[in-house]
């Protein structure tokens, strides 16, 4: 039991790495938005206009 608690300890501790480290490359390559910058929403042209 002891042994499956430390495995269970590693392995919520990788995943928390892994997360911070996908958390800093995140903000890291974000892109940066200046104020008066166009808001870009992309739709399917194709897509029935219900107004």
């Amino acid at each position: 039991m002891k042994r499956i608690g430390t495995w269970a300890l590693y392995v919520i501790g990788t995943a928390a790495i892994l997360y911070l480290a996908l958390y800093a490359y995140a903000m890291l390559t974000q892109r940066e938005f200046k104020p008066g910058d166009p808001i870009h929403i992309f739709r399917n042209p194709e897509a029935p206009s219900y107004s």
